[in-house]
């Protein structure tokens, strides 16, 4: 064990852990209410919005993962900054609707926000679950995180002993959301942004010094990992592969459950627009990060003896813990390691959040207590974010780390089928509730399986259109289906003239309000 290291990530730890029960006390508002407890009351300005959603979506798995990724297959990691690009101009003009008509309404959710407009429950609980299903992998994957840095110190091994101070970390994480909500990971928010920034910022400028040059680094890299390898005859290759993904992933991104409570938790919609314009900064980040994997390479981490073990147990996404076990002093190892593992805890807590909101108001208020009280409410959110959280803890250890990034797979396929519901939603109500339901099931459906059929290895199908190959992100694909049937469907049940659901709102709830 690296104590020093230990030691400097403990004390940093323990600082966010006071942070998050502190945060119950700041912009104080009555927790028993469930808008309070699980937005923070809707009171969140432009910069904390700001470290809010950018450690919301730029997660501890987002650090080691992305690096891993040009680690081990090369340039195609490099989808994650286009598709952070695209995100959002499309955030900038969408979500200010989102904001304003769940202000209106008091909409928590984006199946309060269907529910309401469409007046279909079965169409409002389906968002529901798949808004939970999708985001349940996503928490198991930042304990992925704190696991890879954990072993970086020397703190691993196997039985109750090598998974307890994951446990513990769990254990603190579901004290601090219960008792202070949103509240706690937007505090923690700054701190583990601050730590992130200093860390990247220090590591761009550090390792290429001690590896002689940006120009060596890149001489070092194989030319098949510099560039996206030239298409065969008749297929696109990894052109279409590296397009669609980033397309699809733009799409999907806002549309998980802890996004929208992110975009909710603002204080007004201007506050949405100004991030939206702000975020890109972290777009620059992640170009950063994602050098980590080529500076890997040029380190020569895999070949290292001393990493073997655990390049064998976490492959790639060991790369960036041993680059900087390799070349960083212990101290800023302790800090490094410290930060990914804080960039774990801020978007499992939102997540947990907004899991918790989504049983809450869609499932549990709608068909097992619609009598509950507004105090009731909130109770039940809190619990169900711990049970979230601990279901994530206990699959994270009791299953292969395998299936976890499987699901996380499965989950951008799946959140995606609700675009037609919640983004175009935001514009028409033309859309029949059925035909929406029945669109949703079949971009499930389609989705999964081409997932399924490449053995859940890759989401990225080999979409086959005539002699030409078409690799494609599945949830694209399976989203084109979806949007078919919706429309194909709504027409067919508007000449059959079948009855739509209510629409609680008027084209004046998307609008900012008159001053």
């Amino acid at each position: 064990m690296d104590w020093v290291a230990i030691t400097v990530f403990v004390a940093l730890f323990a600082l966010v852990t006071v942070l998050g029960f502190v945060a119950s006390r700041w912009r104080r508002g009555d927790l028993d209410l469930i808008d309070e407890w699980g937005l923070a009351g809707r009171r969140l300005g432009t910069l904390i919005t700001w470290f809010l959603l950018g450690g919301d979506l730029y997660t501890a798995y987002t650090f080691v993962a992305v690096p891993a990724l040009v680690f081990g297959a090369g340039a195609i990691g490099f989808f994650a900054l286009p598709y952070t690009i695209i995100v959002y101009p499309f955030v900038f003009v969408v979500f200010p609707r989102l904001w304003s008509v769940s202000e209106k309404h008091g909409y928590i959710t984006a199946s309060d926000f269907v529910q309401g407009r469409f007046g279909s429950r079965p169409l409002a609980l389906a968002v529901a679950i798949t808004g939970i299903f999708a985001t349940m992998p996503y928490i198991a994957l930042q304990l992925v995180g704190i696991q890879v840095v954990l072993a970086g110190v020397g703190i691993s091994g196997s039985g109750f002993i090598g998974d307890l101070p994951l446990i513990i970390a769990f254990v603190i994480l579901a004290a601090f959301t219960y008792t202070s909500g949103l509240r706690a990971p937007a505090m923690i928010a700054v701190v583990k942004d601050i730590l992130i920034y200093a860390t990247v910022l220090t590591a761009v400028i550090v390792i290429p010094i001690e590896l002689g040059g940006y120009g060596k680094i890149f001489a070092s890299v194989p030319l098949n990992k510099l560039i996206l390898p030239e298409p065969p005859t008749g297929s696109f290759g990894a052109y279409s592969a590296y397009a669609t993904l980033a397309l699809g992933s733009a799409l999907a991104l806002f549309l998980y459950p802890h996004s929208v409570t992110g975009v909710l938790s603002a204080s007004s919609r201007r506050a949405i627009m100004r991030n939206s314009a702000l975020l890109p900064a972290y777009t620059f980040l992640l170009g950063l990060i994602a050098l980590l994997g080529y500076m890997a390479i040029a380190a020569g981490v895999g070949d290292m003896p001393d990493f073997a073990s655990n390049f064998k147990q976490y492959g790639p996404n060991f790369a960036v813990p041993a680059l900087f076990l390799a070349l960083f002093p212990s101290w800023f190892v302790g800090f490094a390691f410290a930060a990914i593992a804080i960039g774990a805890l801020v978007p499992a807590s939102i997540m947990s959040i907004a899991t918790a909101n989504l049983y809450t108001r869609n499932i549990h208020r709608v068909y097992l207590r619609p009598d509950c009280t507004k105090a009731q409410e909130s109770e039940i959110a809190k619990i169900a974010s711990l049970v979230v959280k601990f279901g994530a803890l206990a699959f994270i250890l009791l299953l292969p780390q395998k299936y976890a990034i499987q699901l996380q797979l499965l989950g951008g396929v799946w959140i995606i089928q609700t675009l037609p519901a919640v983004v175009l939603g935001l514009y028409t109500s033309w859309f029949h509730r059925h035909a929406l339901l029945v669109g949703w099931a079949a971009g499930i459906i389609i989705g999964t399986a081409m997932v399924a059929s490449l053995g859940f290895s890759t989401s990225v199908f080999p979409l086959q259109i005539g002699d030409l190959t078409v690799p494609c992100y599945a949830a694209l694909a399976s989203l084109v289906v979806n949007l078919a049937v919706t429309v194909a469907l709504t027409f067919l049940l508007n000449i059959v003239h079948t009855a739509h659901g209510g629409d609680d709102t008027i084209e004046a709830d998307y609008q900012e309000a008159a001053s």
